[in-house]
Parts: C-alpha cells; sequence; structure tokens
C-alpha cells in the first residue's frame, strides 16, 4: 500500500487535469463526482469546491442539479451557508422537481435560524405534492418528521403532534417518532396521552417511550427501569475502549468532574450553584465539562467562577471529551445530565473516570452500566426499591438534593399583583404540564368543588395544555373561571409569586423537584403524594427534612382530604405555616455548609483507592 506521502501527488495531478478539462466543458459527470468524492475523502472541501463550480461554469448538462445539489452540500459543510442556499435554488430551478433539493433547503434555511422559512419549504412538498404516504414515502416521512421535530423545538405543539401521527399513520415502525409523539400529547395535557394510533397498540406506544416520558405516563419503577435500559441499549455504544485506571490517582485534592449541557438559566444550576461554591477547595478540585448555551445570565456566571477548571466540550465528539477528562486524571465523574434532552451518555460509556456517578438532572436510574452511583437519601430510594436501580445508591444522610440560599427574589406582590381574586383560599401547582396526569386533575377539581371560594393558579404553560384543562375543569362541573393562569416570568419574580398562594399541589407520579424547593424556600407549604419511583418521592424527601411529614400522602384519597382540611382548617394551617417558617431556618434542608459536608464525605468513601 502507498504511503499517503505518495498518494498525495496523484490526487494534486487529478485535479489539476480535471479543473482543465472541466475549462473545456469536457469532463464527464461520473468522474467528477468520483474525483470529488476522493478529495473530500482527504478533507479538500475547499477543492471540491471549486471543481463543482469551475464544471457548473464551463459545462451544459440535463445533469446540471446532480452537480449543482452536489456543490451545495460541500458548501453546507464548510459552514457557507447564504452560499449553499442560494446553490440549493439553483439546483431547484434547473428541475423543479428535485425532492432532494428542497429538502436540503428546508435544512440550510433552519441552520441559518430561518425555522419558519424551512417549514414553509417543507410544506410546499406537501401541497404540491412532491411527496405524500404513497408518493415517494421515503422523502414523505423524512419531511413530515422533522417538520414535527421543528415544530416540536418552537413550541408549536399542535403542529408538530399532527405531523408525527401522519408519519406513523405511513409507517408506524418507528419507536423515535412515537417517542415524541407521545411526550407531544403529554405537553399538551391531552388525555389520555397514551392511547392507540393507527398500527399501533397502547402497549406499543408505551414501548417506545422516552424514559422522560416514562416518569409522567407510569409510577411502576420496573417499567421505568426497563423503559432506561432500553433507551441505554439502543442509544448508547458500550463496546468501545475503557480508559479508566485500574486503581485511583492518589492526588493530594480529589479530582471532581460535573457534565451537564445546564450550566445557564437551568433548574439543574439553580440546585446546584452554591454547592459548587462550597466545597472545600482544599480537599477538592473541581473541573465543569459544558455544551451549555452562554446565556449571558449571572446565574451562569457564578457556576463558571465556581469551577477551578471549566471546559467547553460542545466542539468535541463524545470519544474526544472522554479523552480530554481522562487526561485530567478525574477521581469522581459526576453526570449532571441522566436521560434528559442533550444527554450525552455516550463519554460516560468510555468510562474516563474511575467512579462515576449521576445526580439530580434526571429523577430516575439511568439504565447506564457505566454509571456506578446514583446520588439519593434513605426516603427517595428506600430499601426494598434498590432492585430498580442500575446504579447503587449513595446515600446522604438528611436530603439528597443541594439548595442556594443566594438566589434572588424580587420584591413581593400582593394578589392583585398576581392576577389573583383578593378573598379564597390559592391552591396552585407552578410544574411544568407534561406532569399533569387525568387523575390528579380531576382530583384537583374535587378539591375545588369541596372548597368553596377556592382558586387553583397554574403555570401558562402552552395555550393547548391550557384549553384542555380548561375543558377538563368544565366536564368535571367546575367553572373554569376558578382556574387561574400564571405566565412565565424571570425566576425573581416567579419566587416571589409563592407568597401569593396557601398551598402548593404537587403532581404525581412525577413530582415537583426544583419547584417544590423553591416553594418551601418562600414559605409555601408543598403537599405532595408519594409512590415508590425516584420521580414520585422527590418533594417527600424535602418534606422529611423539614420534619413536616403530615404533608406527605400515600394515596390520591389521602391526598385529596388532606388538602380540603388545609384549606378548612384555619387554626391548624396558620400553625403549620408556623412550623415551616421555622423549620427553613433550623432543619437540613437549607443548610447548605451542613449539605456540603455530607457530600464531600460521601464522595470521598467511594473514591477509588491509590
Amino acid at each position: 500500500m502507498a504511503s499517503p506521502a505518495g498518494e498525495q501527488p496523484t490526487l494534486e495531478s487529478q485535479l489539476a487535469a480535471a479543473l482543465q478539462a472541466a475549462e473545456g466543458g469536457g469532463f464527464e459527470l461520473g468522474s467528477l463526482i468520483s474525483l470529488a468524492e476522493r478529495l473530500a475523502g482527504a478533507a479538500r472541501l475547499n477543492d471540491v469546491a471549486t471543481l463543482y463550480q469551475r464544471w457548473l461554469n464551463h459545462t451544459v448538462s440535463p445533469l446540471r442539479h446532480i452537480a449543482l445539489f452536489n456543490l451545495a452540500v460541500v458548501l453546507g459543510q464548510l459552514e457557507r451557508l447564504p452560499e449553499a442556499e442560494a446553490t440549493y435554488r439553483k439546483s431547484i430551478e434547473a428541475k423543479p422537481d428535485f425532492i432532494q433539493g428542497w429538502f436540503n433547503l428546508g435544512t440550510v434555511l433552519e441552520r441559518q435560524g430561518r425555522g419558519e422559512h424551512a417549514l414553509v419549504i417543507w410544506q410546499s412538498m406537501l401541497d404540491h405534492p412532491l411527496v405524500g404516504p404513497n408518493l415517494n414515502r421515503d422523502m414523505y416521512l423524512l419531511v413530515v418528521n422533522s417538520m414535527g421535530r421543528l415544530q416540536e423545538e418552537r413550541r408549536q405543539f399542535a403542529a408538530a403532534e399532527e405531523k408525527l401521527a401522519a408519519s406513523l399513520k405511513a409507517d408506524p415502525a418507528q419507536p423515535k417518532v412515537i417517542q415524541h409523539w407521545f411526550h407531544l400529547r403529554q405537553k399538551q395535557c391531552k388525555w389520555p396521552a397514551l392511547q392507540p394510533i393507527d398500527g399501533l397498540t397502547v402497549g406499543e406506544v408505551l414501548k417506545a417511550t422516552s424514559p422522560l416520558a416514562m416518569l409522567s405516563a407510569s409510577g411502576d419503577p420496573g417499567l421505568q427501569l426497563a423503559t432506561a435500559v432500553r433507551f441505554v441499549n439502543e442509544r448508547v455504544n458500550l463496546r468501545v475502549p475503557l480508559l479508566k485506571p485500574e486503581r485511583g490517582y492518589g492526588h493530594a485534592r480529589l479530582r471532581i468532574g460535573f457534565l451537564s449541557s445546564d450550566f445557564c438559566m437551568h433548574a439543574v444550576s439553580f440546585l446546584t450553584v452554591e454547592l459548587f461554591e462550597l466545597l472545600d477547595r482544599q480537599e477538592f478540585e473541581l473541573y465543569g465539562y459544558c455544551w451549555s448555551r452562554d446565556d449571558g445570565s449571572e446565574l451562569r456566571g457564578r457556576v463558571v467562577r465556581a469551577f477551578d477548571h471549566f471546559n467547553h466540550i460542545h466542539a468535541l465528539d463524545d470519544a474526544a471529551a472522554a479523552q480530554l477528562i481522562r487526561s485530567h486524571e478525574i477521581d469522581v465523574l459526576i453526570d449532571l445530565q441522566g436521560l434528559t434532552s442533550g444527554a450525552r451518555p455516550n463519554i460516560l460509556a468510555y468510562r474516563p473516570a474511575p467512579v462515576q456517578m449521576t445526580y439530580l438532572g434526571f429523577p430516575g436510574t439511568s439504565g447506564h452500566p457505566c454509571i456506578d452511583y446514583v446520588i439519593a437519601d434513605r426516603f427517595l430510594i428506600p430499601e426494598e426499591e434498590k432492585p430498580f436501580y442500575t446504579e447503587a445508591p449513595l446515600y446522604l444522610p438528611n436530603v439528597f438534593q443541594s439548595s442556594d440560599r443566594r438566589r434572588p427574589v424580587a420584591p413581593l406582590p400582593d394578589r392583585a399583583a398576581c392576577g389573583l381574586p383578593e378573598s379564597g383560599f390559592i391552591y396552585c401547582s407552578f410544574n411544568n404540564n407534561y406532569k399533569f396526569t387525568p387523575e390528579v386533575f380531576d382530583c384537583w377539581m374535587r378539591i375545588l368543588s369541596r372548597v368553596p371560594g377556592s382558586w387553583l393558579w397554574l403555570l401558562a404553560d402552552n395555550e393547548w395544555s391550557q384549553a384542555s384543562m380548561i375543558e377538563r375543569a368544565g366536564q368535571c362541573g367546575i367553572d373554569p373561571s376558578r382556574l387561574i393562569f400564571a405566565p412565565r416570568v424571570a425566576p425573581p419574580l416567579y419566587l416571589a409569586r409563592y407568597t401569593a398562594a396557601e398551598l402548593f399541589l404537587d403532581a404525581y407520579p412525577f413530582n415537583a423537584g426544583t419547584t417544590a424547593n423553591d416553594a418551601l424556600w418562600m414559605g409555601l407549604p408543598v403537599l405532595t403524594l408519594s409512590g415508590r419511583t425516584f420521580a414520585s418521592r422527590m418533594a417527600g424527601s424535602l418534606l422529611t427534612a423539614l420534619e413536616m411529614p403530615e404533608l406527605i400522602t400515600y394515596s390520591l384519597a389521602e391526598y385529596e382530604e388532606r388538602a380540603v382540611s388545609l384549606a378548612t382548617d384555619e387554626a391548624g394551617y396558620k400553625a403549620l405555616r408556623q412550623r415551616l417558617s421555622g423549620a427553613r431556618q433550623t432543619s437540613p434542608l437549607f443548610d447548605m455548609p451542613r449539605f456540603v459536608r455530607d457530600f464531600a464525605q460521601a464522595v470521598k468513601s467511594v473514591a477509588k483507592p491509590v
């Protein structure tokens, strides 16, 4: 085999000859494509672009649209996106029914941040039609799936659901599409979210459900475990070389690495920033590995400043990111992402650290065989539920969740400023609406019916979920005007808002996490329903740390009764608020120095010895 150095002059001479032949208009398209592929394989994309441009400038061919298309692809790879767009347009001018050209034009528009224009292009392919369920079917699936994905990202949930349903009608055997279709229904509170669709049974839909959607869909820990394991088996490449050493490194300070795409204005950073700030630098050296957007927020600034070393890995592939972590000799690597959007579980598959654990980002088992521990407490993961985790629980003695005592709070509003009535008991639930289930929502309606003059204050998550809940309230015999929807606001305003409510009603089986922490920090009692899973025991863990077990219920009937009694027993409610006020000052929940000591001791206890 010739050396790469020996091949280079041959490629150079072929390129020179091809450019000369193209100048004369005598270079055959097949030969052009073949040489372009060789040049691309040698990472000479600029030469590929030059070659195609020379051929196009001097050649008349009925296949001109192919050369234009290939040139546009290369320009896109070179990030010359406006030129790529113009060239795709030329390719479809040359051949108006060139479906691949139309589709790629949409993709390059999306890459330029012009998503609405991309959707118009793709919709035109359906309207003409250039594609359909029985017309260029594979491309039809690509078009409707791309539209559904982009519409979901743009929070156009109803349109996205419609497109994905059309895709599944044409081909039900698309697990990733099923996954998004189901979660879109959850986001819109389209109940029952879990239902059959043409060609798919309820069981088949459930089987394809994502780990995140399953947290709301079922309180069965076995089903959540099976979903996580299936996800990892399908999405994670476990046949990669392991990088970890057999023993620890013996550093004077233990090196802890934190992985996340949420080092920005995100719930994970709200909860962890003070932990990063307070970990003792005499004992620990902190490394951050970040693929987050830089949102310019003060919170992100605090997070970045809290690390000894902050590494941006968004431009690295998983193998390179793992190699970087290994080169830093990290003793304990803590993944803050889990199986949520933006996760990079393949980094962990390389085992770049001798000990790897998961924390906060995903409230359930990761199903990942390369994650050794999940940070927990004994309420969160009881002894009898440990078999439903692929990780060993690393128990903290008081509470699993860290907090931030420096979170900024706006001036406290009165009811009128929040759009609330002046009288009546205010229940609230500011959870993301996809956590809501019809069973719990119907329970809330029964609570309203039993407490005259009461109100339910909810997050205005999206227009479709709001319409669904208003309709459901009417079906339950509740005047929809008793549901009050609060728009999203900046975090300091959101925190201040809690002081206008009187009781937070938790969701089940996916409890409030950061939201419960926020409510309790602001002195608002949280009534929760605890089940068997991590996600259904988060709020109960916080209340256990506060020594307020009367706010933890274990059945929907008990939950309903407690919600009614708290609203109707004025003296009992007042005493509860006073106890919560005192517990905030004395309990472990918001005692961050104590939490950090517990966290540090737990991490040190599992670090690999030298």
